[in-house]
């Protein structure tokens, strides 16, 4: 039997430093199954936040090695022998405990979001391709790493003026469904600051569901904002409107 050696972030919002633990690595193991057995022999107090252990939940979200990650997801055979496991809590949202943030700045920004909304007079049908590409989008897993990986959110903290990633995708899934009849281009432009993604598609990179987020998500949703406010005929016709 091998043995691991991590290094797991010990602190809450005032501070913290790593401490390191020597773990006994069995066949199939991940870096979960390593912090539980530093609950179980070393520091009880250990905080962690998790539950399915099957990588569909999102609650163990981490930094290990510097990448987000989740922790029930990364198996401790694919380091290298002899190599320090590094473990931090996501970056971009303040530290509660240990390996826990306090994420609950998402979900205010989710419930801005307008709702689906379809005509009193809705025919329920849809095609097929329709029906795909919304399934994409909601098979998140709200982890919130393409949240702490987006430059706007973790090294610039603008909060106040940019959704992030997985709730692009969220305006985009209701833009886009067929049989919604709002527009809420404004609302992604203004409330959301879509704008201020860059498209350095480094959400997706991390996006454990694999949602191409950038190119099916943001992009499609940057279009749509452009062909509202900066196309040259859209102005004109609004200025002819009135609108």
């Amino acid at each position: 039997m091998s043995v691991a050696k991590l290094r797991v972030f010990r602190g809450d919002a005032q501070g913290g430093e790593e401490k390191e633990y020597e773990v006994p690595v069995d066949e199939g193991m991940v870096v979960l199954d390593a912090l539980f057995y530093i609950q179980a022999n070393y520091d009880g107090d250990l905080a962690i936040r998790w539950n399915c252990k099957a990588a569909k939940c999102g609650s163990c979200s981490t930094e290990i090695n510097g990448k987000p990650s989740l922790a029930c997801k990364t198996r401790m055979d694919t380091f290298a022998e002899g190599e320090t496991i590094t473990v931090h809590p996501l970056k971009a949202f303040p530290v509660i405990k240990d390996l826990v943030t306090d994420v609950s700045w998402n979900y205010e920004v989710s419930k801005k979001i307008p709702p689906f909304t379809p005509a009193e007079d809705t025919e329920w049908i849809m095609y097929q391709e329709d029906v795909e590409r919304g399934q994409e989008f909601r098979k998140c897993i709200e982890c919130f790493m393409c949240q702490d990986v987006c430059h706007i959110l973790r090294d610039h903290n603008r909060k106040d003026a940019f959704a992030g990633p997985r709730f692009m995708i969220k305006i985009a899934e209701r833009e886009m469904h067929p049989l919604d009849v709002l527009d809420r281009r404004e609302f992604a432009r203004e409330e959301a600051g879509v704008g201020f993604c860059n498209i350095t598609k480094c959400c997706t990179e991390v996006c454990p569901e694999d949602i191409h987020i950038t190119d099916n998500g943001i992009i499609p949703l940057k279009e749509r904002v452009v062909d509202k406010y900066y196309d040259p005929l859209s102005w004109l016709l609004r200025k002819i409107k009135g609108k």
